[in-house]
């Protein structure tokens, strides 16, 4: 065979190899995902992230891993320590670490398998840990209750899931549903709790109501109380003048005649007034006025 068919060959046998395999020395990983490659049915401890890798082996098996935040639900029931059942609605929310996703796929497979092998067993096993040391079912419902099992299902679940490839991010408590009696019982207790603070208030409004007329007879008294003073110093002030009065006549008996010529003043500023005076020899003659009028009538 000839140099030149020899060559010939070779560059059908290289474009042969481009076009059949040249794209598979590229791989592309969306975002949100990591890619684990397998050779020969190894796993190659190497993790790809999301971007364009070039070159790789085109003899490589991809799978991909979806590394966003997901979650999942779990209902479980959990005794407490008086032996009763109490259903409990727990959500996970948590994620594929990218950095282990070689190891991940290796020792627990798919992100569904992880999720039914390893997440949610462990979930439901802390789950029922957590609720032996709550000493009544009742007191699921308690906020230091909720509080206390979300923190010790997420402390719990990072510690058992987080070297097996797992990031748990929160732990939320969706439900709880006590045994029926126990729930008719809260119920019952919650109606008398309100019907006693309903009766507290009744009893707070009509003790107000009590105060107000309280401090309005005050009121009122003292407002009485205040007039019948001022009605005392009213009268105590006239009858002082009175006394005084009487006290300047007896002590001085021309009083009356001096208030007695103030009369005649005013009354002879008046022409129609006609003055006579009944025993005009008393030293205190008393003016009437008009007698004439009075005389004609009685004749």
């Amino acid at each position: 065979m000839s140099k030149s068919n020899i060559t010939l060959i070779v560059g059908i046998i290289l474009v042969f190899l481009v076009v059949m395999f040249g794209t598979r020395f590229v791989k592309t990983i969306p975002a949100g995902h990591a890619g684990v490659a397998t050779l020969f049915g190894e796993v190659v401890d190497q993790d790809y992230g999301s971007g364009l890798h070039f070159p790789v082996n085109p003899l490589y098996e991809w799978f991909l891993y979806d590394i966003r935040e997901d979650t999942i639900t779990e209902q479980a029931k959990v005794p407490s320590q008086d032996q009763l059942q109490t259903t409990i609605d727990v959500s996970v929310r948590f994620s594929i670490n990218e950095s282990l996703v070689s190891t991940t796929y290796q020792q627990f497979g798919s992100k569904e398998r992880i999720v039914e092998k390893q997440l949610s067993p462990a979930l439901r096993s802390i789950l029922r840990e957590a609720g032996k040391t709550i000493p009544r079912a009742e007191d699921f419902f308690l906020e230091e209750t909720q509080a206390f099992l979300q923190d010790y299902l997420s402390t719990s679940l990072r510690a058992d899931l987080e070297p097996k490839g797992l990031n748990i991010d929160r732990v939320l408590i969706r439900s709880i549903d006590l045994p029926p009696f126990i729930m008719r019982a809260i119920e019952a207790k919650k109606e008398r709790e309100q019907e006693v603070e309903k009766q507290k208030a009744e009893l707070e409004r009509y003790r107000t109501e009590q105060q107000q007329k309280i401090a309005q007879a005050t009121a009122e008294r003292e407002a009485a109380e205040q007039q019948a003073e001022k009605v005392k110093v009213l009268a105590d002030a006239q009858a002082y003048e009175i006394r005084q009065l009487n006290e300047a006549i007896a002590e001085n008996p021309a009083y009356l005649q001096l208030r007695a010529m103030d009369a005649l003043k005013e009354i002879s500023k008046n022409p129609s007034s006609k003055i006579y005076f009944l025993n005009g020899d008393s030293p205190q003659p008393l003016p009437l006025m008009n007698i004439g009028d009075v005389l004609k009538t009685g004749k």
